[in-house]
């Protein structure tokens, strides 16, 4: 599997596709398209930061659990405890 491009890289090429677009609209003069633009953009832009921030704590080393806890114990410790009250 290669590795994912740097984030920089996703959102230098986002802004390419958009500033074409705008650029070209800003050419033939229509303001509601650059408007629209615009904020599609900045929407966009948004959504890829989230999408980028999950996939780089997803791909992020994972803390090992410490030895000797086992979670499915005190999960068990916690219901017998809260069943005596």
């Amino acid at each position: 599997m290669p590795p994912p491009r740097p984030r920089q890289r996703i959102l230098d090429n986002l802004e390419s596709i958009y500033r074409e677009a705008y650029d070209r609209a800003k050419t033939a003069g229509d303001d509601r398209r650059m408007l629209d633009l615009d904020a599609a953009y900045q929407r966009e832009q948004l959504l890829l930061e989230v999408l980028l921030d999950i996939r780089d704590s997803l791909a992020a080393p994972q803390p090992r659990p410490e030895p000797g806890i086992d979670p499915i114990a005190a999960i068990d410790t916690i219901r017998r405890v809260t069943k005596l009250r």
